[in-house]
C-alpha cells in the first residue's frame, strides 16, 4: 500500500458490516469509521462500534470512530402511494397540521415550524434540490406553493430553503440521547449536523463531556457545515470545534452548486490556519455505489480536495450501501497517494511573519523546519494529548510524522490527522530509554535504516502533558 498522508473516512452500513470485509477495508486504508445516527437504533450503533474495535485489533491498527448525529428532521411526511409525480406549474400544499398520508395535492410535514420560517416568494428545494417549489402564500399551518421544477417526490424527502433561514435547532432530543449512546462506547469524534453558530457547538460539547465523564473520555467535535447561515460564522464555529466537515450536499442546496468548490477551498484553508481538522464529504465516489470504477470527474474531485489540504476524504453511501465498498476504499487510497506526489511543500511561506507564544508550538515548528531542510526520513513526536502532532500536521511537508503516545484515546483521535501515523508507546520511562524505544519503533517498521536522519520532539520531565520542550536530531547508527 503506498504511503499516504490524507486519511479516509468510511461510513459503516449494511454493505460493510461483515467482519472479514471490514478488516479488508481497514487494511486497504480506512482510518476513521463513521456511524450514521440517521439510521438504526442505539443497540445497532453499540454493536457496530464493537465490530470496528475488534476488526481494528485483528488488523493491528487503531482507527477512530466518528458518531454522526442526525440533527433536525426537516422533511416532508409520507404519501399514500409512497410517492407522487409533481408537474411544473402545479399547485402543492405543505401542511404542518396534516395527519393523513399525502397525495397529488399536498403532504404533511415532519418539520412543523416550516409555516413560520417561510414567506411568499421563497424557494423551497426538496430531495437535494431535484424539486423546487415557490411559496405563494402561508395560511395558518399550510404553505401553499407552485411547482417550479417538477419530478418524483417520495416519503420523508428533505426540505431546504434557498439562502437558508430555517430555525430548526442543531440538537434535537434524539441527538441528546444519541450523544449518550456514542459516549457509552467512547466515540472518538462527534459530528454535529446543521450547526448555525458557535453556541450550537458549545452546547454539543457540554452534553458530550457530561455523557463521557464516567468513562474519563473527551471526544473531538466536528461541525458539519451545511447551512447558509454557518458560512459568515465559520470562524466562530471553528473556534468552538475541533474540526469541520465540508458537507457539500445540503450546503450546495442552500447556497447553490456553483458556490461550493470555492467555499470548500476557503474552509479547508481557514481550518488549517486555525489548527483545526477538516473532512471533505458528499458524493466523492458516488458512481461507485453501483460501478466498480469511479468517473474521471470523481477522481479529480478527490485529488483536488487532497491538493487543497484536507485532512480526510469521506465515503457515505459508497461504503454503507454500495456494491463495491472495498474497491471504493482501494481506489480512493490510490488517488490520494498520487495527488500527494504533486504537492508542493511551502514551509518558509508558512512560517514567515508568524510568532509562536508557546514553547511546545515553537518546538513543533522547529522540528518541521529542520526535518525539511535536512531531508530527514521521519519526524517523531512524543505526545500525551496529540497537540504537538496536530500543529505539525497543519503544514505541508513530505516527511512522515510518527506520533508516539501512551494513551489509546489519543492514538485513535490522531488517526484523523493528515500525515500523522499514531503509535502506542509508554512515554513515561526515563528520557534515554524512551528515545531508544522510539528509534526501535522506526527501525522495526523499516522507516529508517543506518545513516538516516530523523527528528524527535519530547518533553522533560517525560510524560508531563503540554510539556514538549525538546527537539533532538538523530542519525541511525
Amino acid at each position: 500500500m503506498p504511503r499516504r498522508a490524507t486519511k479516509i473516512v468510511a461510513t459503516l452500513g449494511p454493505a460493510s458490516s461483515d467482519p472479514a470485509l471490514l478488516e479488508q477495508m481497514i487494511r486497504a486504508g480506512v482510518n476513521v469509521v463513521r456511524l450514521n445516527f440517521s439510521h438504526g437504533k442505539a443497540q445497532d450503533h453499540i454493536d457496530r462500534a464493537a465490530l470496528v474495535r475488534k476488526a481494528a485489533k485483528r488488523v493491528g491498527r487503531e482507527v477512530a470512530i466518528m458518531a454522526d448525529l442526525q440533527g433536525p428532521k426537516i422533511r416532508v411526511g409520507v404519501f399514500a402511494d409512497g410517492k407522487v409525480l409533481l408537474a411544473p406549474a402545479q399547485k402543492f400544499v405543505l401542511d404542518a397540521s396534516r395527519t393523513e398520508p399525502g397525495d397529488q395535492d399536498g403532504v404533511g410535514l415532519d418539520y412543523k415550524e416550516l409555516p413560520r420560517d417561510v414567506k411568499p416568494g421563497d424557494l423551497l428545494l426538496l430531495n437535494d434540490g431535484l424539486i423546487v417549489l415557490t411559496v405563494d402564500v402561508v395560511r395558518g399551518e399550510q404553505v401553499h406553493t407552485t411547482v417550479k421544477l417538477g419530478g418524483e417526490l417520495s416519503n420523508n424527502k428533505g426540505i431546504n430553503k434557498q439562502g437558508g433561514g430555517l430555525t430548526a435547532p442543531a440538537l434535537t432530543a434524539k441527538d441528546m440521547e444519541d450523544i449518550k449512546t456514542a459516549m457509552s462506547f467512547q466515540a472518538d469524534y462527534l459530528a454535529v449536523s446543521f450547526p448555525k453558530n458557535s453556541t450550537d457547538m458549545e452546547m454539543a460539547r457540554q452534553l458530550a463531556n457530561v455523557a463521557a465523564a464516567p468513562y474519563q473520555h473527551k471526544p473531538g467535535l466536528i461541525a458539519k457545515i451545511e447551512r447558509a447561515e454557518a458560512i459568515p460564522r465559520l470562524e466562530e464555529i471553528l473556534k468552538a470545534s475541533d474540526g469541520i466537515m465540508v458537507a457539500r450536499g445540503d450546503l450546495a442546496v442552500e447556497v447553490g452548486n456553483a458556490v461550493v468548490p470555492a467555499l470548500q477551498k476557503r474552509m479547508i484553508r481557514m481550518a488549517r490556519e486555525m489548527d483545526k481538522l477538516v473532512i471533505t464529504a458528499t458524493q466523492m465516489m458516488e458512481s461507485m455505489i453501483s460501478n466498480p470504477v469511479p468517473t474521471r470527474a470523481e477522481v479529480s474531485d478527490v485529488a483536488n480536495a487532497v491538493l487543497d489540504g484536507t485532512d480526510a476524504v469521506m465515503l457515505s453511501a459508497e461504503t454503507a450501501a454500495g456494491k463495491y465498498p472495498l474497491e471504493t476504499v482501494q481506489e480512493m487510497a490510490k488517488i490520494c497517494a498520487e495527488a500527494e506526489k504533486a504537492e508542493y511543500a511551502e514551509l518558509e511561506a508558512d512560517f514567515s511573519g508568524k510568532t509562536f507564544g508557546r514553547i511546545d508550538q515553537s518546538i513543533a515548528m522547529g522540528a518541521l523546519f529542520t526535518a525539511h531542510h535536512l531531508g530527514a526520513k521521519a519526524i517523531v513526536a512524543m505526545t500525551d494529548s496529540g497537540s504537538t502532532a496536530l500543529w505539525m500536521s497543519r503544514h505541508r511537508i513530505h516527511v512522515p510524522i510518527y506520533a508516539l503516545t501512551p494513551k489509546v484515546a489519543t492514538q485513535r483521535k490522531m488517526a484523523l490527522y493528515r500525515n500523522v501515523r499514531p503509535l502506542l508507546m509508554d512515554t513515561s520511562v526515563d528520557r534515554d530509554t524512551a528515545l531508544a524505544e522510539a528509534e526501535g519503533h522506526l527501525k522495526s517498521r523499516n522507516i529508517v535504516q543506518r545513516g538516516d536522519v530523523y527528528a524527535i520532539t519530547c518533553g522533560e520531565p517525560m510524560g508531563a502533558p503540554g510539556g514538549t520542550n525538546m527537539l533532538k536530531i538523530c542519525q541511525v547508527s
